[in-house]
């Protein structure tokens, strides 16, 4: 699992501040669709949701230790 998360985090320091965004959009939009069908239905594997919320939090760290460099 440490490899998956060093691999998106090496990803994202090759992407632009504009691509950033809108890849948080994205997510933000996938996180609202996988709690709304949650809600609906329980979700086979409901860890998907904790995913994709760090994955938004690691897209808004690059972008804030870019903003501060």
């Amino acid at each position: 699992m440490a490899n998956k998360k060093h691999d998106f985090n090496k990803g994202l320091k090759d992407l632009t501040d504009s691509d950033l965004h809108a890849r948080i959009q994205e997510d933000k939009l996938r996180l609202k669709k996988l709690e709304f069908a949650h809600a609906i239905s329980p979700l086979e594997n409901p860890m998907t949701i904790r995913g994709v919320r760090k994955d938004i939090a690691r897209i808004q760290t690059e972008l804030q230790k870019r903003k501060l460099a």
